[in-house]
């Protein structure tokens, strides 16, 4: 099958063996994959695979379950998944724990977009920060695939929320998401507007995937009992942390990733945003923000792209042409191995 691998710095089209199959996965014909900053870092040698799992970069795909030795009545289905790596495939195994049904009348393209942007901003959210209705949320990035996306789950769950982004496009694409507010992080200092917007109110949960440029003002935002939760440090790791200033707003600090945890716990992380937003993926609610595809042999292209911070949500891989088509459940004949 073909699969991106590395040769120097670029990336390049491989043949390589379609993969084993662990006990309790199954085969997924990879019409659509996405594209995530951990790809950029997984490229540049600094961010491997976890242990045991494919060094294939991809970590979410949509296509059709092609083998299914354990059932679970997925073979012959269209699905997308969260995964571990080796999504820039034609093949990918997937723990069928791990797989979610395409939504009625989504396109490929648009269910690869959906399980990494959506699942981090979830769990970052409800799980991590324990966001409750009507409280004040700010997200830094707005306009990434997981900015868009906790957005449009911090609405839904009936908060205000507060965005900051790069550019007009940028501010204009958190506001169609639902923002209250989004702000041009080049722009005048965000916390005096945030301020005023909220009549002096502080933000109780900060997702935050900048970090060091932004740290002090989230602590001057922080509302008593507030969240901040770091998922990346784009911007800058080191800081300098006042204590006291911690003490004083009774302040949780919180780092997270999603790849490294265990299959188990992304499971419960999945079966829980299936549980409170399941509903929400049968209409447009949830439907992915998509800038731009580019075929699976342009990869190097999309990270690019990428690396330009020139993208407005997600950047996706088609790997089959029938990816822009509306999924549908497969033919027979596709449940054989080639």
């Amino acid at each position: 099958m073909r699969a991106i691998g590395t040769s120097g710095s670029s990336l390049v089209v491989s043949e390589v063996p379609v993969p084993d199959l662990r006990p309790g996965e199954v085969l997924l014909d990879v019409y659509a994959s996405a594209l995530n900053r951990a790809d950029l870092s997984q490229a540049a040698g600094h961010y491997p695979a976890p242990p045991g799992e494919s060094e294939i970069m991809g970590l979410e795909a949509a296509g059709v379950v092609v083998e299914a030795p354990d059932g679970g009545g997925w073979l012959g289905r269209s699905a997308c998944a969260l995964l571990a790596g080796g999504g820039y495939a034609e093949r990918v195994a997937v723990p069928s724990g791990m797989l979610m049904p395409v939504p009625s009348g989504w396109t490929y393209l648009q269910a690869a977009a959906l399980p990494e942007a959506t699942l981090t901003a979830y769990l970052n959210l409800f799980i991590e920060a324990r966001l409750k209705a009507g409280e004040r949320v700010l997200v830094h990035g707005g306009a990434s695939g997981v900015g868009l996306a906790a957005i449009r789950l911090a609405k839904l769950a009936g908060c205000v929320v507060y965005a900051t982004a790069g550019g007009a496009a940028k501010v204009a694409a958190c506001t169609a998401q639902g923002a209250d507010l989004a702000l041009d992080r080049h722009g005048p200092p965000f916390v005096d507007a945030i301020l005023l917007h909220g009549g002096g109110a502080g933000i109780d949960v900060v997702l935050d995937m900048v970090g060091q440029p932004y740290f002090e003002a989230n602590l001057d935002l922080l509302a008593t009992k507030g969240r901040i939760v770091y998922i990346s440090a784009l911007g800058g790791r080191e800081v300098t942390l006042d204590i006291r200033a911690l003490m004083a707003k009774r302040a949780h600090l919180i780092g997270s990733t999603l790849r490294g945890r265990p299959l188990a716990e992304k499971m419960e992380i999945l079966a829980s945003f299936v549980d409170r937003f399941g509903d929400a993926l049968t209409g447009p609610d949830l439907l992915p923000v998509i800038d731009s595809v580019y075929p699976l042999a342009e990869a190097g292209a999309a990270h690019e792209r990428m690396r330009r911070n020139e993208n407005i949500g997600k950047i996706v891989l088609q790997v089959k042409p029938e990816a822009g088509g509306v999924a549908r459940e497969a033919d027979g004949d596709r449940g054989r191995r080639p």
